[in-house]
């Protein structure tokens, strides 16, 4: 059963992130002096009175037509807005009434829901008596500091009491596939989450970088439960000169450290870039399964029936550490092939949760490693000195896949590179691991000088 839903509204820079942080611990708004920062929904969850609801931090509204980004703003808010049991409208108290809050006031006068003034920056007795005139509006009024937090637990007492909460609330799966969505900006993020959920959730716009919080949305779909991340757009931090961009990229790395599969988004017609190369290394890094997504594949002019494989040898070539990873092409505008993306993410999350018994692991040490005869194989080491010892492997842990090298011998330089991809790629051939990255770890055992 949901959660009760509460919609942060307001004009631009109001403090709506700074309030939607407080009020939820978190930092997932990003917050900063920039009008208009916060540009899709950002939800969380809201402990309070030993219960939880969901709070959802929408753009500023601008009921401006005549611009992309604003005109979605409002759509988005509005969409918010449908959903919500209560409204918390943000409005900020040392600014006074705007021709903008009456317009506002009145689009929720017509709506028929509870409203909750947060008369916001009343950090002084002044600001808090001139927040008054904003009781003419006719809905409750808390003046309160978002940065400080005085008086926020007043405004939870007022949106607690008119909350209705379900008796018993499901408890969130350990089976869901946390999935990311990641690439550099406007290769069509957003436009593939749309096409995956089947709704508007995320504003999509041809303004690269228009998406730049980081999104959880749950779904289920084939008998998985799903939560999808979609990242903001990634830039190089040296490039990025706006500060919600050079936040966004640490917010996306962190939503790749908690996902399981990201789905990394390579432009068809633009191809390969050294950037695409760097946020797929992001999410190498972070342990997720990949499956790279080539996507605006409707656009390309097939001149030959081998397009795609030719497109394929460039991904391959500029991300070796991705020969894994599975390619399929895609259209997030038409839906082309959209809909093969789940089932690999579920096939992609349970090879990284898979677990080679023992039984198995034996006998892949004794084909791809020990000799016929029941001895070690002697392995390559660094430098090419001596030799090392395999003497057997154990699967130490999961997500991703990680196996332990027991080694002994005359050296403590460790295994060669090309050993370890070596055993990497038997282990493939044996248990598949589809689209998911194996972490291979020595032990090395010395033994000791006799007394």
């Amino acid at each position: 059963m949901a959660l009760p839903l509460v919609a942060i509204i307001g004009r631009p820079n109001v403090g709506k992130s700074t309030l939607f942080n407080r009020l939820t611990g978190t930092r997932k708004s990003i917050v900063g002096d920039e009008p208009g920062i916060t540009r899709d929904r950002i939800f969380a969850d809201v402990e309070w009175k030993a219960k939880t609801f969901e709070l959802v931090d929408t753009g500023g509204i601008v009921p401006d037509d005549e611009a992309i980004i604003p005109a979605n703003i409002f759509k988005q808010a509005g969409f918010a807005i449908d959903k919500a049991q209560a409204i918390i409208w943000v409005i900020d108290a040392r600014a006074g009434v705007t021709p903008l809050d009456e317009e506002i006031s009145v689009f929720l006068r017509n709506i028929g829901k509870p409203v909750f003034i947060a008369a916001n920056k009343a950090e002084s007795r002044k600001v808090e008596d001139e927040a008054s005139e904003f009781y003419r509006f006719g809905f409750d009024l808390t003046p309160l500091s978002a940065e400080h937090g005085t008086s926020v637990g007043d405004l939870l007492d007022s949106v607690f009491d008119v909350l209705e909460f379900d008796e018993e609330v499901e408890e969130s799966d350990p089976g869901e596939i946390k999935l990311a969505i990641i690439g550099r900006p406007n290769v069509g993020k957003s436009s593939l989450l749309n096409s995956l959920l089947g709704e508007e959730r995320v504003i999509v716009s041809p303004i690269a970088g228009t998406t730049r919080d980081a999104i959880d949305t749950q779904f289920e779909a084939d008998g998985n439960k799903f939560l999808l991340i979609d990242t903001a757009g990634i830039r190089r931090k040296g490039k990025t000169t706006e500060m919600a961009e050079k936040l966004s990229v640490v917010m996306a790395r962190k939503a790749l450290e908690r996902a399981d599969v990201a789905v990394m988004i390579i432009d068809a017609v633009e191809g390969v870039t050294h950037l695409d190369a760097n946020i797929a290394g992001y999410a190498v890094d972070s342990g997720c399964s990949v499956i790279l997504a080539v996507n605006k594949w409707d656009a390309v002019e097939e001149k030959e029936t081998n397009t795609i494989y030719d497109f394929e040898r460039t991904v391959r070539r500029q991300m070796k550490f991705l020969d894994w990873a599975p390619i399929i092409s895609i259209s997030a505008l038409t839906g082309q092939r959209v809909s093969k993306i789940l089932p690999m993410a579920a096939k992609a999350h349970e090879a990284r949760n898979f677990r080679v018994p023992t039984s198995q692991l034996n006998k892949f040490f004794e084909e791809s490693v020990s000799q016929p005869r029941g001895g070690t194989a002697p392995a390559p080491v660094k430098g090419g000195v001596s030799r090392l010892k395999v003497q057997y492997i154990t699967q130490g842990g999961l997500r991703p896949p990680l196996f332990v090298l027991f080694t002994s011998g005359g050296s403590k330089a460790g295994l060669h590179f090309s050993y370890l991809r070596y055993i990497e790629n038997r282990l493939r051939e044996a248990f598949e691991f589809f689209a998911t990255p194996i972490r291979l770890k020595e032990r090395h055992k010395v033994k000791k000088a006799n007394a």
